[in-house]
């Protein structure tokens, strides 16, 4: 039990810090340059959207208000079935902007589906994919296209900034998690391609748009199946956008056991996914970045379980299963009391990370029992 146990926390450990120090030092032995100038192509910005009455027209003018060249930008607005107001605004913007294109679909029919439907249509050589409530800067499509000047990417990234939530403290725990997963993006991007993207911001040559299963994470799953077709995909860290962090532990939590699970399905359910002889260095970031995480609640299970065996013989053992105990407790008192989760940043952190790892859990068994998440009701903050 005892080479179990510290087998399974360096594993964990691995899996989070580990990796971004062994990323680092390969930036040290292998770097691959990207070329980047100011280029101006033809841009198809397209805003998935689902019931977002309430944050659409702001949206939808901060797409206007976009520093690009009128006549190359297009701004395609998916509706997935939307049942409130979003098809009234949509249309009412529509008749206002030529640059509007309404994309209403009358039934929910998921995000996918309606990616495959409508983006071949669109007459942009880059597709900029984003959210209803991710809000940019002005010169973000400068940004963010400057990486293709390089022939050989196919998809660039940038990456998502939360502010202000009620609920305090836990945005820094959130934003904790995004500035790692940032910097694992920009080191991987460094030696090749950065695994997966924001869904938020970021674009592809629509060259390379491939259909996807409607089960499949699009921001994963398209950055995949670019790197198949030899192209690099690379994180700009200069491109952002701005979003509330969802609000309630709840609402993260099936947000989190739907990314889960559709991670699980795009990685695992595609036959001939990457060949280890020919994409060795990505299939070893794809392992690293995303397949250790996954695994990473059932580590947690195995370091507890085999410390219960081990600390009936050590005291030091004995300590350390005190200590994970208190850890747990922390993260079970932070979920139920606010004031508790507020009190400091560690604590928040706890209670993330063991709800992420609840949450990995029911994906887990959601993707085993098969069950659809498909159509989508995204967790939004009340306005």
């Amino acid at each position: 039990m005892e080479p179990l146990f510290w087998l399974a926390i360096l594993a964990v450990l691995y899996a989070h810090p580990g990796y971004i120090g062994l990323l680092w030092l390969l930036t040290l032995i292998k770097n691959n340059p990207v070329k980047k100038q100011d280029i101006t192509p033809s841009v198809s910005l397209v805003i998935s959207a689902y019931n977002e009455e309430k944050v659409l027209a702001r949206k939808i003018q901060n797409a206007l208000d976009l520093d690009y060249p009128e006549n190359l930008l297009e701004i395609a607005i998916i509706s997935d079935g939307s049942t409130d107001r979003t098809n009234d605004i949509i249309r009412e913007y529509a008749d206002r902007d030529s640059r509007i294109l309404p994309c209403i679909v009358p039934v929910n029919k998921g995000k996918d589906a309606c990616l495959n439907d409508f983006v071949p249509e669109l007459r942009g050589e880059v597709i900029l994919f984003s959210d209803a409530t991710s809000f940019y800067e002005k010169d973000l499509i400068h940004t963010i296209i400057r990486p293709f000047a390089d022939e050989r990417i196919g998809f660039v990234t940038g990456s998502t900034r939360y502010f202000s939530s009620s609920e305090g403290i836990r945005v820094e725990a959130i934003g904790l998690y995004s500035k790692l997963e940032r910097l694992t993006k920009s080191l991987e991007s460094k030696i090749g391609s950065c695994v997966g993207a924001d869904g938020a911001v970021f674009a592809i040559r629509k060259a390379l748009f491939s259909s996807l299963k409607p089960h499949e994470i699009n921001d994963l799953m398209l950055p995949l199946l670019i790197v198949k077709k030899r192209y690099r995909g690379v994180l700009e860290e200069t491109a952002y956008c701005r979003e509330e962090a969802a609000e309630g532990i709840e609402n993260e939590f099936r947000r989190q056991v739907r990314i889960t699970t559709g991670t699980l399905r795009s990685l695992f359910n595609r036959e001939t996914f990457l060949n280890p002889f020919h994409y060795p260095l990505f299939l070893f970031e794809v392992i690293s970045h995303k397949v250790m995480k996954l695994i990473t609640p059932f580590l947690l299970i195995v370091i507890f379980l085999s410390n219960c065996v081990i600390a009936l013989r050590s005291s030091f053992y004995a300590l350390l299963l005190g200590l994970q105990l208190f850890f747990y407790i922390l993260a079970y008192s932070s979920y139920k009391f606010d004031r508790i989760r507020n009190m400091n940043p560690f604590i928040s952190i706890a209670s993330t990370f063991t709800i992420t790892n609840l949450a990995m859990l029911k994906g887990w068994l959601a993707y085993i029992t098969r069950k659809d998440y498909s159509t989508w009701s995204p967790e939004r903050p009340r306005q």
